[in-house]
């Protein structure tokens, strides 16, 4: 039997990359010079396409392939993917939930740590000789004890405010309603009224066009002065020309961020901002993580061409 043909949107680890070749018959659309050219050779072959949370597949990528079966995302996120078109021509969707959870709640925890705490600053006081010549580094923030907030518990949400209680840090989080075993937290359904009651932000709700920008300027200004965001979730859910307007101003304490708009081109504005810590959109960013990633990608893109229902669907 021939093998399933599919469109790679954009590179993988080599692990990845051999399992994948090795398996299907595998377009690499990235590496292509004109890719409409290519699309229109290759689309009517492809029935499936094997992409990355931050790339997903346009309505024309998907338009191009006429015998289109499913999209198989390497990532949580899939707000990159044209869901229109598929929900139109029945085409499914999976991604890659669960085996990022704890990298990513991980990496959250990190980053305030790190911003508080001004964990680079230190190392780089330390590095340049000021220890020496001008003395002990400038006081920073306690983190242990003050309050979170969890805009979105889904399950990097709720493995955030798990370590946050590691803290004894106080938790309240935002969700569409209250969730179950969530009853030792602080239910709080209105993002100003959370940003109001926490002193840290913690952004980790899927993307949807009912959460484009719910962090806006209303959110930061009732966050206040001495209030930190962190986003780990996906750029659009955080409107960054008020983000960086708060910051500027110091009308909140400082953020960190491991996604941005445009990435890996974000606004300049960010690289001059001194209370602000940046990632490389790099929260799954392990080798276990990304190996399991993978793995979960190929065997949803398995299932389906044997027949059998999605593993992790998002659209089965």
């Amino acid at each position: 039997m021939a093998k399933p043909q599919v469109l790679q949107v954009g590179p993988y680890p080599e692990w990845d990359q051999t399992a994948l070749d090795a398996a299907f018959i595998v377009h690499r659309w990235w590496e292509a010079a004109d890719k409409d050219a290519f699309l229109a050779a290759v689309g009517p072959k492809v029935r499936a396409i094997a992409t990355r949370g931050d790339l997903g597949a346009s309505e024309a990528m998907i338009a191009a392939c006429p015998n289109l079966e499913m999209i198989a995302v390497f990532g949580m996120g899939y707000d990159a993917v044209h869901l229109p078109s598929c929900k139109a021509r029945g085409i499914k969707v999976s991604n890659t939930p669960d085996v990022l959870t704890e990298d990513v709640a991980d990496i959250a925890l990190a980053m305030l740590l790190a911003l508080v705490r001004r964990t680079g600053q230190a190392e780089e006081w330390v590095r340049s000789g000021d220890w020496a010549t001008k003395g002990m580094f400038p006081l920073t923030r306690k983190v242990s004890g003050t309050r979170a907030g969890i805009l979105g518990l889904g399950r990097i949400g709720a493995a955030i405010a798990r370590r946050c209680e590691g803290f004894g840090m106080k938790i309240a989080y935002s969700a569409r309603s209250p969730k179950p075993g969530a009853e030792a937290w602080t239910y709080i359904p209105d993002a100003v009224e959370l940003a109001r009651n926490c002193d840290h932000l913690f952004v980790a709700l899927a993307a949807t066009p009912e959460t484009r920008h719910i962090v806006n300027a209303k959110v930061l200004q009732a966050l206040g002065r001495d209030g930190t965001v962190i986003n780990i979730s996906r750029a659009a859910n955080v409107d960054e020309t008020a983000l960086l307007d708060a910051l500027e101003t110091g009308a909140i304490a400082g953020a960190a961020l491991d996604v941005f708009e445009g990435e890996p081109n974000l606004n300049p504005r960010f690289l001059s901002a001194p209370n602000v810590l940046l990632q490389p959109h790099h929260g799954s960013g392990t080798v276990d993580t990304r190996k399991a990633m993978g793995k979960l990608m190929r065997d949803n893109l398995t299932a389906h061409f044997a027949g059998q229902p999605l593993i992790t669907p998002v659209l089965p």
